[in-house]
This record gives C-alpha cells, sequence and structure tokens, in this order.
C-alpha cells in the first residue's frame, strides 16, 4: 500500500506516530529531490547566462569605443540587451541562492528526522523507553501540524487577505480611468501603499518561518534581528546579551537555540503579558547556556507539568535528546525565567 502524503494525514486520526514520522520524511526527501533538481538546472542557466552577459558586454564595449561609427539604434541596442543580461543574470542568481538555502534547511530537516526515526526504532520493545520514544514522535508531529496551522491562518488574515483587496483595488482604479483620472490616480497611489505595507509584513513573515540569514551570518546576528523585528511589533522591552565567544555553531544547533528563544519570547510576551523580556546567551566552549528573564504574570509550574505545554514541552525534549537541560522558575506575580543548556563539540 503507498505511503499516505504527510499533508493529507491528520494526526488524531493516527495511532502509531512511527507511521506519521515515516510519511513525513519522505516528504522531506521527496522535496529535497526537487530542489536538488532545480538547483542543478538553475546552475546551468546561471553558466549560460554568464556567457550571455560576457558576450553583450564585451559588444557594448565595442560600440562604446566606436561612437561615431555607430547609430543612435544600434547604440540603443547594445545598451538594452546590456542591461537584459544583466537583469536575467541577477534574477537567476537570486533564485539559485534560494534554493542552496531551501536545499540545506531540507538536508537537516532530514537528518532530524532520521536521528529521531533511528532512536525510536532502536528502543526496546515493550518497555517504558519505547513508550517515551513513541510520545516523544507524537509531540513533535503534532507540533509540527500546530505551527503549519498557525501559519495557514497568518497567510489567511494576512497576505492573501491584502492580495485580494489588491485586486478589488485595481478594478475600481481601472474603471475610474475614463471617469475621473484624478481619482484613479489616487487609488492607485493608496494601492501602492498598501503593496509596499503587504511586502514588509510578508518579509517578516518569511524571515519568522525561515530566517536566511541564519544560514549565512549565524546564530547570534539573527537573535538580535529577530529581537529587534519583535519588539517595533508587539512594543514589549527585549534585550540581547551575548557573552562567551561569539562563533559559527552546528547548523543543528544554531536552529535549535534559535527556535527555543522564539518559543520562549512569544510565550513570555503573548502568554505571560511580560513588558520587559531579557534574553542571554552564553558561547562557552563546552556549553551552550540560553536564559530568557521575564516581568510577566508568571505561573505555576506544577500546573503546567500536569496541564502540559506542548511548546516548552517539545524544547525539553529536543534539549535532553541533545544531552543538554531545561528549567523552568516562576511562581504567580512573580515572572518567569527559562533556560536552557547545550554541550556541544570542540
Amino acid at each position: 500500500m503507498a505511503m499516505p502524503d504527510a499533508k493529507d494525514i491528520n494526526v488524531s486520526s493516527i495511532e502509531d506516530p512511527l507511521h506519521l514520522l515515516q510519511a513525513e520524511l519522505e516528504e522531506v526527501d521527496r522535496s529535497l529531490k526537487e530542489v536538488t533538481l532545480m538547483l542543478d538546472q538553475s546552475r546551468v542557466e546561471v553558466g549560460k547566462l554568464t556567457q550571455r552577459n560576457a558576450a553583450v558586454t564585451a559588444h557594448l564595449q565595442q560600440v562604446q569605443t566606436q561612437l561615431e561609427r555607430a547609430t543612435v539604434e544600434e547604440t540603443r541596442q547594445a545598451y538594452d540587451s546590456a542591461i537584459d543580461a544583466q537583469q536575467r543574470l541577477f534574477v537567476m542568481r537570486g533564485q539559485l541562492e534560494k534554493l542552496q538555502n531551501d536545499q540545506s534547511h531540507l538536508e537537516r530537516s532530514k537528518k532530524f528526522l532520521e536521528r529521531l526515526q533511528s532512536a525510536s526504532s532502536n528502543t526496546a520493545g515493550g518497555g517504558k523507553g519505547e513508550k517515551a520514544a513513541l510520545t516523544s514522535v507524537e509531540m513533535l508531529v503534532n507540533a509540527q501540524e500546530a505551527e503549519r496551522q498557525r501559519l495557514s491562518r497568518q497567510m489567511h488574515d494576512g497576505p492573501a487577505q491584502a492580495l485580494s483587496n489588491f485586486i478589488l483595488q485595481t478594478e475600481i482604479a481601472m474603471r475610474l480611468l475614463d471617469v475621473d483620472a484624478n481619482q484613479a490616480r489616487n487609488e492607485l497611489g493608496n494601492l501602492k501603499v498598501a503593496a509596499m505595507s503587504t511586502f514588509q509584513k510578508i518579509r517578516n513573515f518569511i524571515f519568522e518561518l525561515r530566517p536566511m540569514m541564519l544560514d549565512d551570518l549565524g546564530l547570534v546576528p539573527t537573535i538580535r534581528r529577530y529581537a529587534d523585528t519583535f519588539k517595533e511589533q508587539s512594543g514589549a522591552e527585549v534585550s540581547v546579551t551575548i557573552a562567551g565567544n561569539e562563533r559559527r555553531l552546528e547548523p543543528y544547533v544554531e536552529v535549535m537555540v534559535f527556535r527555543a528563544m522564539q518559543e520562549l519570547l512569544g510565550n513570555a510576551v503573548h502568554q505571560n503579558q511580560a513588558t520587559l523580556v531579557k534574553i542571554q546567551i552564553d558561547l562557552g566552549d563546552a556549553l551552550i547556556k540560553l536564559s530568557v528573564d521575564d516581568n510577566g504574570k508568571g505561573f505555576d509550574t506544577d500546573a503546567l507539568d500536569k496541564e502540559g505545554n506542548l511548546g516548552l514541552k517539545l524544547i525539553k525534549e529536543r534539549v535532553e535528546m541533545l544531552g543538554g537541560s531545561f528549567t523552568l522558575d516562576s511562581a504567580p506575580g512573580m515572572g518567569s525565567r527559562l533556560s536552557l543548556s547545550i554541550p556541544v563539540q570542540k
């Protein structure tokens, strides 16, 4: 029987979490093969465009040295060809860079899922260890589905709704062109402002979904940028303090720490209603430590263990899988401090 597509599986209807983990792994593997194929094709296209750009540039230089003998039309065509070649090459290089980032992200996801699958499959049968492993897999899958639902709602309420409004505003402007040109111009001006605002929201949305600078610049610059953006959007006071040797870490460690910071910062402001959040990162030689302190309403840690918080539980599971520790320190009305530490390879 063919394996069902991961996107079409309802988590609540799956009795075996390993079944869904396998489907997720196959989906990531399919996506990775597609991106790799597109990447190879894009590299070939970039090579062709680079050669064309060099030839067109050489022709333009030749025309420039013979301006007195070249006609106006020949000069114009040479410049137009050069600009067109440069623009095409610029666009393809941008697409190539995006595909490279996508490939890197999918490769990391595949390795993580394979490690998780191996850890779950190798657990001794029937004992508490196996039950704990299956619980971890189920938590991971549920967290992924919850995140997809959140992103889907954000896309529907944000960019998708804005694009619908763009279509309506465009139709209004087109009808006004023959009736009232000034009013049509005003409508187009409003449309431009709305498009710029939506473009910025989409950029923020993409950054939250997967900040490319995490791959390019590393953990610390990405956290600082995210904290500044979050501060602007939420109005909360967010500070970042870095200690230790600032350096690039293993990709899986950078992703783990960034996602943990993202979750803890969101919890502090949205759940604990904090107005002041302090993020501290200690880049030690043997341990990476992250702590998030806030002045929010706090919570009962015992009640949290009983009621459960999927995001915090998932952070704890991932940290412990890497051989680290995760601690909560909070009380109602006293704010909270959440911290984790992860061993790193030297």
